[in-house]
């Protein structure tokens, strides 16, 4: 698990956003582990809660947990609905050959599930260059994703699908690329972060965002790229 803390963004009657980070994941599952966002959060007094999403466990970013049976149906119904819009940050090797992209590539759903419709909106924020870099692809962007599907991995695999995989991917990044930043920059961690989510609900829009953690924000600005405030 991370070494970064569970941080708490917004709460109402009904709802419970918290920036989850990297490492961690959200409940149980088949993953075992004992320490999850649900087990910290039940720690520090909260019961009954229903997580509407999930996040990657290298995925850091802002997480949205019902606290009511009544709102986790809603969520649900939103979701599926399309009336929930989230907003990734990601670095990424390489420049994008345009500064938007559109992918609508089919993956799976779940793991080892058949391969279904999903698109990814996005744009490029800002690029630099790793000039003294070893390596034939000298060039680091960051990215704005924006997932109009819920897949597995799919910002990941979208990312990689344009030729351009998220910096610190162990699964469908390059370990070259992944292990010169960790030297260089001290990036130990997936470079994925969920930015905001904004929820349309029977009782108005909710948009929140989760501040870029400490943990990729440095390696960030050693590498030399920067970011928009919102």
């Amino acid at each position: 698990m991370s070494s970064g803390q569970l941080q708490l963004l917004e709460e109402s009657e009904q709802l419970l956003f918290v920036a989850k980070p990297s490492g961690w994941v959200v409940h149980r599952g088949f993953s075992g582990d004992e320490w999850t966002v649900l087990s910290e959060l039940r720690q520090m007094g909260y019961r009954d809660l229903h997580p509407a999403h999930r996040l990657d466990r290298g995925t850091s970013g802002v997480l949205v947990i019902a606290k009511t049976v009544e709102m986790a149906r809603e969520l649900q119904r939103a979701f599926a609905e399309e009336r929930v819009h989230k907003l990734y940050w990601a670095v990424v090797r390489g420049l994008p050959a345009e500064p938007n992209f559109d992918v609508d590539h089919a993956i799976p759903c779940d793991e080892g599930g058949p391969r279904v419709p999903a698109r990814t909106l996005g744009k490029l924020l800002s690029t630099t260059v790793l000039s003294d870099s070893p390596l034939r692809e000298k060039r680091y962007s960051l990215m704005a994703a924006e997932p109009r599907t819920g897949r597995f991995h799919q910002v990941r695999r979208h990312l990689k699908h344009l030729g351009h995989p998220v910096v610190g991917d162990t699964t469908y990044g390059r370990s070259e690329h992944n292990a010169l930043l960790r030297e260089r920059c001290g990036l130990e961690r997936l470079a994925l972060h969920a930015r905001s989510i904004e929820l349309q609900l029977t009782g108005g829009t909710v948009r929140v965002e989760a501040p870029l953690p400490e943990d990729l924000s440095t390696p960030m600005h050693r590498l030399g790229l920067e970011w928009p405030a919102s």
